[in-house]
């Protein structure tokens, strides 16, 4: 976390050192500018990478799927084509995670590194190092890089509990803060920033945060207050969620794939998008590590799939569903697979010897399984000639997410017929062929959670384990087919109790301290004033 400048005489060292033959040691200055010099000419390419940052985190060994493998919904087993990589991601479904695990390492580098861009980034617009140009101001530039900051300490504060504040440029390291503070901070962040931020939704701020994304935001952190800060703020996450309903900028879409298209980059539904360019802007790979390689010749791929695919659907979560209910197959690929002419079967060729794909929703654990057991990821397109990156923009925050949040503000301040009515709002696209399913009623989301918990062994739960009943439990599965595959499934387990309490496929419940990841192991090698979380000594 120190600033770039002290390694770049070790890096021009190391050069000439490589070049082997050049005696000339003469200084040749090609530049004199500097960062003190340098002015930006265009602060929107200023703060971009702030932005270009957040990329990082929606792949198979970072934030997302981290989200979603520790949870109940997919799991990234081995097969016979591979996927076990020295037990990385069986580790993360088992809840056995260790300060190594890569996915750690990867979100507490990417997320400070967040927050040193944006501590750059406002340092520099203080101090008019960056043009700024017409149609904004300083003041609001300033608020949006608060509110980048604030985003990543959320991600900081979510995964990691307490951990090290640090709000300007200073390379002193930091002993951790916590959980409390960080959450308190991220509030006044986000609270002091909005009124600055652009009212507009237009291309100019799109994929950044603008009041609507800020508040948004605001609202995912109220929401968790009980689990940050020991404090429920339901009031307070219905309120900023009642500003952005009335802003009348968003709107659920009438098609439940349009905010996951190749093109979504026009969706009224999305609040907030993290944007991606197969060519230029890549590293979304969701198909790639969940479609079986042969799916290639479904849409005429230009890239192979890894193998026989890892992350698949647990059986157990994919029993909740309502059979009418049209998210099922717009989230999950299932059945007989064929090629993209519609005719010819795609075949297996690792342990099913040639005959054809048909994905089935049967796991027999959740360790190793066979090539076309369990359901893959439908929900993002993969369009015809799709590469090893989609060019989908994933949809961070979304116009459904803000009427779940209130929906569930709603239904634990005692207005469950009000909440009734939000998710039934939400449910209607999703039953449109059997509009009478997509009514809910306030004593429906009181009721206990569908999904069958339990341990699982040759395909059958041989161990119910908890099987207390999980307040406002439907509610929690109203959210998980709603979200499937959009990375809010830890979180919301966390907040509904489930998450290190109850069984499913191959885990059992493993501490309550599994909460949080760990702080990654060379963090705390490199600053001897953190600490581990406790219980992961």
């Amino acid at each position: 976390m120190k600033p770039l400048k002290p390694y770049i005489g070790t890096a021009l060292l190391l050069m000439i050192a490589a070049s082997g033959c050049n005696n000339d040691l003469d200084e040749k200055i090609y530049s004199e500018v500097t960062e003190e010099t340098y002015n930006y000419s265009n602060a929107y390419q200023a703060i971009s990478i702030a932005y270009a940052n957040m990329r990082g985190l929606i792949s198979h060994t970072h934030w997302y799927m981290a989200q979603e493998s520790t949870a109940d919904g997919i799991v990234m087993p081995a097969n016979a084509s591979g996927w076990d990589d020295g037990g990385i991601y069986k580790r993360m479904h088992l809840h056995t995670w260790n300060s190594e695990n890569p996915q750690i390492n990867s979100m507490w580098n990417t997320f400070y590194a967040g927050v040193i861009n944006a501590n750059r980034l406002i340092d520099q617009l203080s101090n008019d190092k960056i043009t700024i140009p017409a149609g904004t101001t300083k003041e609001s530039l300033i608020s949006e890089m608060r509110a980048v900051r604030a985003f990543f300490y959320w991600m900081l504060c979510d995964n990691f509990g307490d951990v090290p504040l640090i709000t300007d440029r200073s390379d002193e390291l930091l002993e951790k803060t916590g959980r409390k503070e960080v959450y308190q901070f991220i509030v006044k962040e986000l609270t002091e920033s909005i009124p600055n931020l652009s009212e507009e939704r237009n291309t100019l701020t799109y994929a950044r945060f603008n009041k609507w994304a800020a508040k948004t935001l605001l609202a995912n952190v109220y929401l968790n207050a009980g689990i940050y800060a020991g404090e429920t703020r339901w009031e307070e996450c219905l309120a900023q969620c009642n500003d952005v309903i009335a802003s009348g900028k968003y709107q659920l879409e009438t098609g439940l794939p349009a905010p996951f298209v190749t093109e979504n980059q026009n969706s009224a539904e999305i609040v907030f998008a993290i944007p991606f360019e197969e060519n230029l802007a890549g590293g979304f790979s969701a198909h790639m590590f969940s479609w079986h390689a042969s799916l290639k010749n479904k849409v005429n791929m230009l890239a192979t799939p890894w193998g026989a695919g890892s992350a698949k659907g647990i059986p157990q979560f994919i029993n909740t569903y309502d059979a009418d209910d049209q998210r099922l197959k717009a989230t999950w690929m299932t059945g007989p697979q064929f090629a993209a002419d519609g005719v010819t079967p795609l075949k297996g060729s690792y342990d099913q010897a040639g005959k054809n794909v048909v994905l089935t929703n049967e796991l027999p654990d959740g360790l190793y399984t066979g090539e076309a057991e369990g359901y893959r990821m439908n929900k993002f397109e993969v369009k015809t000639g799709a590469q090893g990156s989609l060019g989908n923009d994933f949809p961070l925050f979304r116009y459904a997410q803000v009427l779940m949040m209130k929906a569930e503000c709603l239904l634990r301040t005692g207005k469950a017929n009000e909440a009734a009515t939000v998710v039934s709002q939400v449910r209607a696209r999703a039953f449109s062929a059997k509009p009478a399913k997509a009514t809910v009623s306030g004593a429906d989301l009181a009721k206990t959670s569908g999904y069958g918990y339990g341990y699982v062994e040759n395909y059958k739960v041989v161990d119910p384990g908890n099987t207390a009943a999980v307040q406002y439990g439907r509610m929690l599965d109203e959210l998980g087919w709603e979200f499937a595959w959009e990375g809010f499934r830890r979180r919301d387990m966390i907040r509904f109790g489930v998450y290190t309490t109850k069984s499913w496929l191959s885990h059992k419940p493993n501490g309550d301290y599994r909460a949080v990841f760990p702080i990654p192991q060379i963090a705390i090698n490199s600053n001897p004033k953190l600490q581990q979380n406790p219980d992961y000594n």
